[in-house]
């Protein structure tokens, strides 16, 4: 066990609740969430992961793996785009996590569970994150933002674990992709899916792109961007951008920056 006093908190947290189900995305957050969990819970412990047309398949994937080796019960429920997100709202996340745990909700009562837990973690206070509303009107619990522990402490102390995930790149759905007001269509979320993919399979770690229409807008982290200053490099990249079926292709000057769409709102920073 490791000597930490939040971890340890946390742990006690959990043990009180004696039985729960977590939301499971295989992000850094719930990957520790669901180790801690399982430590504390044992079988009275289950995953469930939704799969949206929004969420990468890789990630699904990656979920399903991690649960196994944890050997924590897990399960995978489809979930639509629902109408109140059809046109990328501004307050998305909201009616999103609202829609997604009343799904979550349903089980726990279905199979006994008498809590939910999710890994929002005590730095998501500063981001701008209308779903938090959403979990507090379903009574969700966040063990992590409780015990305020800090993404840096959660890294720190999922490397102690051996957790995979301690030095994976941050993610969000391929919402946060797409500008607000924009009509949502499923072979957008695979272009994305697909560009993305071909990034990271270049070394570009949590590269973006963010979808204009037929426009793809790339976000490199700002340490990486002398990396494609080559023009063969960036010939190859809008050829292969343009295959997935973009017809512009352009890069943002800028970088990454978490939740880019967000500066169009005024006041707000951050984000996915």
């Amino acid at each position: 066990m490791i000597n930490n006093d939040k971890y340890l908190e946390l742990l006690t947290y959990l043990t009180k609740m004696e039985k729960a189900v977590l939301a499971f995305s295989g992000g850094v957050d719930s990957t520790f969430l669901l180790m801690a969990a399982k430590e504390a819970l044992g079988n009275k412990l289950k995953a469930v992961t939704m799969q949206t047309p929004y969420i990468p398949k890789w990630e699904i994937n990656e979920a399903k793996e991690l649960a196994r080796k944890l050997g924590v019960c897990h399960e995978v429920i489809a979930a639509p785009i629902i109408a109140e997100i059809k046109n990328n709202p501004q307050n998305r996340c909201y009616f999103c996590k609202k829609a997604i745990f009343r799904m979550i909700t349903k089980i726990a009562a279905d199979e006994g569970y008498p809590y939910i837990i999710e890994g929002t973690n005590f730095d998501d206070l500063g981001d701008y994150r209308p779903g938090l509303q959403a979990l507090s009107e379903l009574a969700v619990k966040s063990p992590l933002l409780d015990c305020k522990l800090t993404k840096d402490e959660i890294r720190n102390l999922s490397h102690e674990l051996g957790l995979s995930t301690w030095n994976k790149p941050p993610y969000a759905c391929l919402l946060t992709r797409i500008p607000y007001g924009s009509e949502l269509k499923p072979e957008d979320f695979e272009k994305i899916e697909q560009a993305e993919i071909y990034l990271m399979k270049l070394a570009f770690r949590g590269a973006r792109v963010r979808c204009h229409n037929n426009l793809a807008r790339i976000e490199i982290n700002r340490q990486d961007r002398n990396k494609l200053f080559d023009e063969k490099r960036l010939d190859e990249i809008a050829g292969a951008l343009k295959e997935i079926g973009f017809d512009y292709v352009t890069l943002d000057l800028e970088g990454y920056r978490m939740g880019s769409f967000n500066e169009t709102i005024r006041g707000t920073k951050n984000g996915q």
